[in-house]
């Protein structure tokens, strides 16, 4: 101990650029250290931004495949209902360039469509599909209104007595209170007045069919099996 205080007392003028150096030292630790802070914070933000980006990014997805199945409802209004079809036969007439247009927006945005928001993971994938269901809302806007606004102003007189028929008889082949053998021949008779007039989908051939089985069913009778007249 008695050497250190015998060598500070002969250098000690070696304390200022010590000392000069340690403040140096400690200057720069204090720089590099508020440095390394700002990346943390740099880097918190982006990462932060990141997944602000990704939630506002699968809260678009989700609104999007909202807006697409709000449309597709509104085309079941017409595609499982032949009074619907038979009201405005614009809706299935292929022949029509807005109804074209319509169903071809539709088959692009439903083979957009993801199976989960998750699956759409860049903004081009979120763009195209954007595009797509956008088109589809307004191409069906579109046809339906232009639809609503013809109804069947295109057919003939005797064709539009031929629809009026056909919505007769699938009335009394939808009526619970007909007998099966009515239900079954007013539902021919009726394709019989739309062919040639309207093509039905096979979608609503199938629900209306199903429709009248299931009323045909109701009324067999549990014990014997035999359906009742």
């Amino acid at each position: 101990m008695e050497d250190f205080f015998d060598f500070l007392g002969r250098f000690w003028w070696l304390i200022f650029p010590i000392g000069g150096m340690i403040g140096g030292w400690a200057r720069s630790w204090s720089r590099a250290s508020e440095r390394r802070h700002r990346r943390r914070v740099e880097l918190y933000k982006l990462k932060n931004h990141a997944v602000q980006a990704e939630q506002a990014s699968q809260a678009e997805v989700v609104s999007l495949i909202a807006a697409h199945d709000s449309v597709n409802h509104r085309w079941l209004d017409y595609e499982l209902d032949v009074g619907n079809l038979i009201d405005f036969p614009l809706m299935t007439d292929v022949r029509e360039p807005l109804t074209v247009a319509f169903l071809r927006a539709k088959k692009e945005a439903d083979g957009m469509r993801p199976a989960s928001p998750e699956d759409i993971t860049t903004p081009a994938r979120l763009a195209e599909y954007r595009a797509a269901v956008h088109n589809f809302e307004v191409a069906f806007d579109v046809a339906e209104r232009e639809a609503k606004r013809i109804r069947d102003g295109k057919f003939t007189g005797p064709e539009r007595q031929r629809l009026a028929t056909a919505r007769k008889l699938l009335k009394i082949a939808e009526d619970s209170a007909a007998t099966p053998a009515e239900r079954q021949t007013a539902y021919k008779r009726a394709r019989r007045e739309l062919d040639g007039l309207i093509v039905l989908p096979e979608a609503t051939v199938a629900a209306l069919e199903e429709k009248i089985a299931g009323m045909i069913d109701a009324r067999k009778d549990p014990d014997t099996d035999v359906r009742l007249a």
